[in-house]
């Protein structure tokens, strides 16, 4: 094990994949001299060369659809959209494209591309800059989406995103980047769809999704002061989600809270939810209960954004409710 920080893990696992396969190659913008808005790209140039660390125009559209066209003439393009939130300009490549290629094609077409992707509030970068929008991929069809919260798990879910013959959303969320944790050394490889229980307990489970991952430990410290043994589960990926380590544990605990810093409505907790209802229901003794944003743009004033980001206090007080 080596102690990392999250955007060093991400680096290690982009290194290591252009290291074994000389087809991966990464673009989007400053992601080459610069190493990339968080320097997850730092020091890439050097060892590999503006062949395969391109520096792209501020253009998201034409970067997805180059990592497209790629992907389907046998490169494996890891594609770096530096905000979230301009995924609103590439959407057609990739849900229209990229997403429906492969089932279009009767599997004879693969698109082996990765889109990795920052999103997440707490930096006062206001509305157009801060935004959580995970579900958006999880409806489209033919995406895997990726959401790690720890240094091992995001080099361990990029380097099997970087492999796999199909699209995927790889979601990172900014403050994370700092973030140190243990991380194996060598081809530590984590299967998309399998669930991490971050934290055992018996008297609630709480799934929460990226940065809210660390968020839930927090409340769950809280609440063993009180006796209250919280289970925290991190799905680690959206698609495919890992129902069976989520209803597992309903059934122990007999109770569900859901967390994460999207907005409320449409968010992924209501999909979650529904996936483990029909192998949870007769073990409920409380209704399912989620802690997400409020249905409003992300505030830019620091204070109103401390509010709008869901808190430990605010995950405490959701698992005593049911209690």
């Amino acid at each position: 094990m080596s102690e990392m920080t999250y955007a060093q893990a991400l680096n290690q696992a982009l290194r290591e994949e252009m290291r074994r396969d000389e087809t991966v190659f990464l673009l989007g913008e400053d992601i080459a001299g610069y190493g990339g808005a968080f320097k997850v790209t730092q020091g890439l140039l050097d060892e590999f060369g503006p062949e395969r660390v391109r520096n792209t125009p501020i253009a998201e559209y034409g970067i997805v659809g180059l990592a497209v066209g790629a992907a389907l003439t046998g490169c494996r393009p890891v594609a770096e959209i530096m905000y979230m939130d301009f995924m609103a300009l590439a959407i057609d490549q990739l849900a229209n494209q990229a997403a429906k290629m492969r089932y279009m094609f009767g599997g004879k077409a693969r698109v082996p591309m990765v889109v990795r992707a920052q999103e997440g509030a707490g930096r006062s970068n206001a509305a157009q800059h801060s935004q959580s929008l995970e579900a958006w991929f999880v409806h489209i069809p033919g995406i895997y989406v990726a959401i790690p919260s720890t240094p091992r798990d995001a080099k361990g879910l990029l380097k099997t995103a970087i492999r796999d013959d199909n699209p995927v959303m790889f979601i990172e969320h900014k403050l994370l980047y700092a973030t140190r944790g243990e991380v194996p050394a060598g081809d530590d490889i984590i299967p998309l769809g399998q669930a991490d229980v971050k934290r055992p307990g018996r008297d609630v489970t709480v799934v929460a999704v990226s940065r809210m991952v660390h968020v839930a430990l927090q409340a769950a410290e809280q609440l063993q002061a009180d006796g209250v043994e919280a289970e925290v589960i991190d799905p680690r990926t959206l698609v495919p989600l890992d129902v069976r380590t989520i209803a597992d544990s309903v059934r122990r605990t007999h109770r569900l809270v859901i967390v994460h810093e999207a907005a409320e409505r449409g968010g992924v907790s209501g999909e979650i939810a529904m996936a483990v209802m029909p192998e949870v229901f007769d073990y409920l003794d409380a209704p399912i209960t989620r802690v997400t944003a409020p249905n409003s743009p992300v505030p830019f004033n620091a204070r109103l954004e401390g509010r709008f980001i869901p808190t430990p206090e605010r995950v405490a007080a959701a698992v005593r409710s049911l209690l």
